[in-house]
């Protein structure tokens, strides 16, 4: 551990010493790691630290290599400790995030300092029932109504980590198709839409982490935060862990479920008109949010399990109307 940063660790956190007790996970190609640190003397018994080295020369696993790409990542490391500096502590409760606990950089090295979530979400899942799934709906419905309408300052202009104007790699790779054709009004149709948010941008299954009773649950990974429509979120997350048949066979009864979440959530900061107007708009985005993340997909990883008949149905559904 580096010196510096680790005095900056101990004085912050009112520790004695530290040591590093697991690495949790290594961050995509080769930018760094996640661990956790057992602290002595602190209140805090462990932390999660987020440890950036940005490297020399990328290795992306896809081959996605290039000097625009570094730069996107570097800005989405940035972006997330203005997140956890700045943003993280308006989160509602029923929307829980690590506690931001400090940050410290030097040169090329950067440390962001978390909560070590498995003390109250010990559980992580692979694979969830109907009720896993609407406890993260939930998780998602009251973030972006705790955001509805706040300019995402510091942020990504526009979340996610497929948006189009920061994919063009991926873009240019795709087959000549309609999609691709229509690529850039699917694009706008979502950014031009009424009620924007901010987007976690990463909503996958991976990124929930769930409590020892499966009754609450928190998300981490803020690297593409940032404005945009909420059902790219809800889409995307769907997508992380359901097949294409149970899509089709669950969509009107998880939408429903975070409609209801999200109407629940806004009861006392809009009128049920402006209510009514929000639900209809995004229920008609959804399924330009599926085909949106698709279209990236398709350009990415074709022969990705994610691009299936469902997904593929939303692209078909979307092109009928232009």
């Amino acid at each position: 551990m580096n010196s510096h940063f680790k005095t900056y660790l101990l004085e912050h956190t009112q520790s004695t010493d530290c040591r590093e007790t697991e690495i949790i996970q290594s961050l995509w190609s080769g930018y760094g790691k996640i661990s956790r640190y057992q602290l002595m003397g602190s209140e805090h018994a462990s932390v999660v630290i987020k440890h950036i080295s940005l490297p020399e020369h990328t290795s992306h696993p896809r081959g996605w290599n290039s000097a625009y790409g570094h730069q996107c990542k570097v800005r989405s490391y940035e972006v997330e400790t203005y997140w956890y500096q700045q943003w993280n502590q308006l989160c509602a409760v029923q929307s829980k995030t690590p506690t931001f606990l400090g940050s410290y950089a030097a040169g090329t090295n950067q440390w962001i300092i978390l909560e070590d979530l498995d003390h109250e979400f010990p559980l992580r899942k692979h694979r969830v029932n109907l009720a896993e799934i609407k406890l993260c709906l939930a998780w998602l419905a009251h973030f972006h109504a705790c955001f509805l309408d706040c300019k995402p300052e510091g942020l990504w202009e526009i979340g996610t980590y497929w948006n189009l104007d920061t994919r063009p790699d991926e873009y240019d790779v795709m087959e000549e198709t309609a999609l691709k054709k229509k690529a850039y009004q699917i694009d706008s149709l979502l950014n031009d839409c009424r009620f924007q948010t901010i987007v976690h941008g990463d909503a996958k299954l991976a990124n929930f982490c769930f409590s020892a009773d499966l009754q609450k649950v928190a998300a981490v990974d803020f690297q593409y935060v940032g404005g945009g429509c909420g059902m790219k979120d809800v889409a995307y997350f769907l997508g992380s862990c359901l097949s294409s048949a149970e899509c089709t066979r669950l969509e009107e009864e998880l939408l429903a479920s975070y409609f209801s979440e999200l109407a629940s959530a806004l009861l006392s900061k809009i009128t049920p008109e402006t209510y009514e107007a929000l639900e209809k708009e995004w229920r008609i985005m959804y399924p330009v949010a599926c085909a949106d993340f698709t279209r990236f997909m398709l350009g990415w990883m074709p022969t990705h399990r994610k691009i299936n008949p469902y997904q593929m149905g939303k692209i078909t559904q979307v092109l009928a109307k232009f």
